[in-house]
C-alpha cells in the first residue's frame, strides 16, 4: 500500500484541508499521513474560530520522522500559512522526496479575486518558487492569476486559461490544473501536460461551500496514485467533486460546515475501479 504525507491545516469541525484529504485519499486505498500546519477549532467559513499556529512544530516532527526512517510515496501540500512555513516545507520535501515520488502542491492563496488576508504581499513570489519542485499543482483562477502576475478576471476565456497553464508549466510544473473555469453554464477544470490540454466540465450548481478545492485536489492525487493518467485523474476528480457539490446543494443542514463528500465516496471508489478495469481489459 502506498503511503503519502499531506501538510496543511486541521480543522476540528468542518470538511476541508486535512479532514477532507485524509478520508478521500484513504478511499483511494492510500495510507494518508497528516502533518498539521495549524490547528483550528472550526474552519474559517464560520463567523469566528480559534487557531493555534504550529510553525515551530514542523521541524521537530520532520526530524522525528527521519529518525524513525519513515518514507513516503508522495508529498501533498495544501494551505501553508506563511512564507516561513513554505521554507520549512521545502526543506521537508528535499529530505523526504523519493525518486519518482510525486510532489503535489495545491497553492492555496485566495479566492474571488482576493488573496487571503493572513498572507503577506510577498507570498505569491515565494509560492512561485515553491511550485517549481511540483509534479502537479491545482490553483483556482484567483491563485493562477496571482502566480502568473495577471490581473484578476473572474471569467477568463479558455484561451486565457490555456495561456496561464502554459506559463505555470514553464515554471517547472509537469501537470498544471486550473479549477473553477466556467463556460456555457458549466463548471470544471482545465489541465496541461507537455503542451497538451485536458478539459472537464460538469453542470454548474448554485451552491458555495468550504472544502471544494481540497476535495478536488485530494481526489486528483488519489487517482494519480492509483495509476490513472493525468487526463483520467482530472476527469475523476471533476466528476467526484460535482457529485459532492450536488449532494451538498440538496442537503438540509447548513452548508458552511463544508462540502458533503462523505456520502458519495463510494462513487469515487467506483470511478477509480473502472479505470483499473479498463486498463486490465486492454
Amino acid at each position: 500500500m502506498k503511503r503519502i504525507v499531506t501538510i496543511q491545516d486541521f480543522s476540528c469541525v468542518g470538511s476541508c484541508s486535512l479532514t477532507a484529504a485524509i478520508p478521500v485519499l484513504s478511499a483511494a486505498g492510500v495510507e494518508c499521513c497528516g502533518i498539521p500546519t495549524a490547528l483550528l477549532s472550526n474552519h474559517t467559513g464560520f463567523p469566528t474560530f480559534y487557531s493555534v499556529d504550529l510553525t515551530q512544530e514542523l521541524t521537530p516532527i520532520s526530524e522525528q520522522l527521519k529518525r524513525e526512517h519513515i518514507d513516503f510515496d508522495g508529498i501533498y501540500t495544501g494551505y501553508i500559512a506563511s512564507v516561513e512555513q513554505i521554507d520549512l516545507i521545502r526543506k521537508f520535501i528535499e529530505q523526504f522526496r523519493k525518486p519518482g515520488a510525486p510532489v503535489f502542491i495545491d497553492p492555496v492563496m485566495g479566492d474571488n479575486g482576493k488573496m487571503y488576508a493572513a498572507l503577506t504581499d510577498d507570498y505569491p513570489e515565494h509560492m512561485r518558487k515553491f511550485i517549481s519542485c511540483a509534479d502537479v499543482i491545482t490553483p483556482n483562477i484567483t491563485e493562477a492569476c496571482l502566480l502568473t502576475g495577471r490581473s484578476f478576471n473572474p471569467c477568463p476565456t479558455l484561451h486565457e486559461v490555456k495561456e496561464m497553464l502554459t506559463e505555470l508549466c514553464n515554471m517547472g510544473v509537469k501537470f498544471a490544473v486550473i479549477t473553477g473555469f466556467s463556460e456555457k453554464g458549466k463548471l470544471g477544470a482545465v489541465g496541461c501536460c507537455d503542451g497538451k490540454f485536458t478539459e472537464c466540465l460538469t453542470p454548474k450548481r448554485d451552491v458555495a461551500c468550504s472544502g471544494t478545492g481540497d476535495v478536488f485536489a485530494s481526489a486528483l492525487l488519489g487517482a494519480v496514485l492509483r495509476d490513472a493518467d493525468y487526463a483520467q485523474a482530472l476527469e475523476i476528480a471533476t466528476r467526484f467533486t460535482f457529485e459532492a457539490v450536488d449532494y451538498t446543494a440538496n442537503a438540509d443542514d447548513r452548508r458552511f460546515y463544508g462540502i458533503h463528500f462523505q456520502p458519495v465516496l463510494g462513487k469515487y471508489i467506483q470511478m477509480l475501479d473502472s479505470i483499473e478495469k479498463r486498463s486490465s481489459d486492454g
